[in-house]
């Protein structure tokens, strides 16, 4: 009942709205302005009119909104794309820059040892986990032998113990089964540095009266055969001066920052004369 009464009144406003549109077009003429009626009319339909325009306005931003927040989606994620790979290049630009560094201070130190090296990378470790040892893609058919010496820009980093054609195993001065021939470079005392197998290294056989402190430099005496003379090995960490012992003990910080070695440069033609010197520590 409710209902009907309902949509008879839906239908009243319409007959009435088309009646009004009726009469409005019915008086227009030369005369523009409004008449009694016209302005009863306008009065009772222009509400409607206000409404309904609204409705659609709202209906039309809401569109427009939701389609602009699509675009600006699609903009936003274009923008970090774009942002990931600018990321992506600057970590590569940064990383070539880091190659290009070490790589100048290699050639910088080969001009230096003024002998005949190849560069070489470093592949992997020991697999046997044996050794403090590396493994390099230079080998035999670059000219690489056993017993040759390796180095970076920072100084010795060890001796070539294996090779095959294509690759070489390198023996780190830390093993403990190293052994150099070195100086102190300030005051020229001699002794033999020894590796522990940790991250710093052992000067023994340095008799008590040697002059040596804490941050002497420590470089290769060239004696033994292996290492070309001057190379830097490291600095002198700790002195322990034992009443009860011969030789001082004297540890060594290796110049050589093993765990960022990706480069290395083997000597190729180091002078032989002095191998029947060559240490022999057991």
């Amino acid at each position: 009942m409710l209902r009907e009464k309902g949509l008879g009144k839906i239908w009243i406003w319409i007959v009435f709205t088309g009646f009004a549109l009726f009469l409005l077009s019915a008086n227009s003429g030369p005369d523009l302005s409004w008449n009694p009626a016209e302005q009863f009319i306008i009065e009772v339909t222009a509400p409607f009119q206000k409404l309904m325009k609204q409705v659609v306005g709202s209906v039309e931003k809401v569109w427009t909104d939701y389609f602009y927040l699509v675009g600006l989606r699609d903009e936003n994620r274009g923008l970090k794309q774009d942002l990931d790979t600018l990321k992506s290049e600057n970590s590569r630009f940064k990383e070539l820059l880091a190659t290009h560094e070490r790589l100048r201070k290699l050639l910088q130190f080969k001009q230096i040892i003024r002998n005949s090296v190849v560069a070489a990378q470093v592949i992997g470790l020991d697999p046997s986990g044996w050794f403090k040892s590396i493994i390099v893609d230079k080998g035999t058919l670059a000219g690489v032998k056993t017993d040759m010496p390796v180095v970076n820009a920072s100084g010795v980093v060890g001796r070539v113990i294996s090779v095959s054609p294509d690759f070489s195993k390198i023996l780190l001065v830390v093993d403990q089964n190293s052994a150099v021939d070195c100086l102190l470079q300030r005051s020229r005392d001699r002794g033999i540095l020894k590796g522990l197998s940790t991250d710093v290294c052992n000067l023994e056989y340095l008799v008590k009266t040697a002059d040596a402190a804490v941050g002497d430099q420590v470089i290769t005496s060239g004696l033994g055969g292996v290492f070309p003379k001057g190379l830097p090995v490291g600095k002198i960490l700790d002195i322990d001066e034992n009443p009860g012992m011969l030789f001082k003990e004297i540890k060594v910080r290796p110049a050589v920052d093993f765990s960022t070695l990706e480069e290395v440069m083997i000597i190729l033609n180091v002078d032989k004369t002095n191998r029947k010197e060559k240490v022999s520590i057991h």
